[in-house]
């Protein structure tokens, strides 16, 4: 990957298509109310293949921190193989940057996956979304999972906020938005202080508890993912340009929201000249230590 050639990294986009075969009953109806939240029509009908992903954004010369979402348990859709996201990232090491996702309920399981994707597979992160995963961030059972990802050198990303998924579905689709409260990230934050752990989207309806957060805890970061920067809290901005300029992310989580969308949007907001390339490249290279 040659950072210097790329004009952004964008720390948020999703593996989604299923790795073992046809969809899961259910997931074609789960992508349909995903592409209408999101105003994308063609989001359920073609979702990209890593592959494809890695095509569109080595077009527009953007690299990509890519990831699947382990939700089975709750669900009932299976995984996309972390091993597969991240032997095809290795095939595409110019442009894609692979995490990958455990659900912390699998304990020891988990943490020993953790370790082998780190070591053999080169992955540089998780994805953890508490509302789709069903779980409380500072919840302990999930602790044995962080010390791994701590002691590997790895990062943790965190869904926050509430979500497009399940939105305007029957009962959220089951999701229970209370799990991604950006608070419950303190307690991980001082429990590992060494790890790197970003906070995802504005975090509607607490913008300024993850605000809080990222401002007290060093190690605490936000990428600005799954908004369309043109409805960005006025706040948020006023942070991204100020106390947090160096600690905040281009995102877009793709396909949901298209970098080319995020970026046309970002370009009409009131973000300061010398903000605008540490957000949308400089922060993520020095935090990936690319």
């Amino acid at each position: 990957m040659n950072i210097d050639e790329l004009v952004a990294i964008d720390f948020h986009t999703h593996a989604e298509e299923p790795c073992c075969g046809p969809r899961d009953d259910g997931y074609d109806e789960f992508q349909a109310g995903m592409a209408a939240y999101f105003k994308n029509p063609a989001g359920h009908n073609h979702l990209p293949t890593v592959v494809e992903t890695a095509a569109y954004y080595r077009e527009r010369k953007i690299g990509a921190v890519i990831f699947p979402v382990d939700a089975e348990r709750e669900t009932g859709f299976r995984r996309y193989s972390n091993e597969d996201v991240a032997q095809i990232a290795a095939e595409n090491s110019d442009i894609l940057i692979p995490f990958a996702s455990i659900d912390p309920a699998k304990g020891k399981v988990g943490a020993r996956e953790a370790r082998r994707l780190v070591r053999e597979f080169g992955v540089r992160g998780f994805k953890f979304h508490p509302t789709m995963q069903g779980f409380y961030p500072n919840d302990r059972s999930a602790y044995v999972l962080y010390e791994a990802i701590a002691e590997e050198g790895a990062i943790a990303l965190f869904h926050t906020g509430q979500t497009g998924v399940g939105s305007g579905m029957r009962g959220g689709m089951g999701m229970r938005l209370k799990f991604s409260n950006p608070m419950y990230i303190d307690d991980v934050a001082v429990d590992f202080p060494d790890m790197p752990i970003v906070m995802a989207h504005p975090s509607f309806p607490w913008q300024e508890e993850a605000l809080s957060v990222a401002t007290h805890k060093p190690n605490v970061y936000i990428d600005m993912s799954g908004w369309s920067p043109r409805y960005f809290p006025e706040i948020f901005v006023k942070y991204a340009n100020t106390l947090l300029k160096k600690k905040m992310l281009f995102g877009s989580d793709w396909p949901a929201i298209t970098p080319d969308r995020w970026l046309a949007d970002f370009a009409k907001i009131d973000i300061r000249d010398e903000v605008r390339p540490l957000i949308l490249k400089e922060n993520a290279r020095k935090l990936l230590n690319l």
